[in-house]
């Protein structure tokens, strides 16, 4: 089985946390992550916490069939049950960050995912898949971008003297 990760090195600005095999569905782990992607942290908890109180829904851009629209989006739900997982795991890498010295008004969720964890089948008459989702959360230092001097205000201006 291939293994799947972020791929490229979490660096001294970023915090990284994961958490294997919760019992949660995929494909609404998938949508809630990238809902929350992009955001601040203050924000995507904010946001997270809202689904969980079903004021705010989560837009779904896969897996919508047959689902009503929301108020102020197109087609949404209220996963509850993996919000509260994602919401969990958010912590987790916000806490990450805090430990390395890393301010916690600065960060942005960098990467979230979330992939199919393994399968395991009931034996004997009590068949079907139990739900299992691996879900890993980036959070990196907001960049700010340096402010640059304009062209205008840094020429000096030229004064026209009056010829006599």
């Amino acid at each position: 089985m291939a293994g799947y990760g972020y791929s490229t090195k979490v660096e001294e600005n970023m915090a990284k946390a994961v958490s294997q095999s919760l019992p949660i569905s995929t494909k609404l782990s998938t949508q809630v992550c990238r809902f929350i992607k992009g955001m601040k942290v203050g924000a995507a908890k904010q946001a997270l916490s809202d689904v969980i109180l079903l004021k705010r829904a989560v837009p779904m851009h896969r897996y919508y069939k047959e689902t009503a629209h929301k108020s102020g989006m197109a087609v949404g739900r209220f996963p509850i049950k993996a919000s509260k997982h994602v919401l969990r795991v958010l912590e987790s890498a916000e806490a990450n960050a805090q430990f390395k010295g890393l301010s916690a008004a600065d960060l942005v969720v960098h990467h979230a995912a979330a992939q199919q964890g393994p399968t395991t089948r009931g034996q004997g008459r009590t068949g079907g898949q139990a739900k299992r989702t691996h879900i890993e959360i980036v959070l990196a230092i907001m960049k700010r971008p340096e402010k640059k001097p304009d062209a205008k205000k840094a020429q000096a201006p030229v004064k026209h003297e009056a010829k006599k």
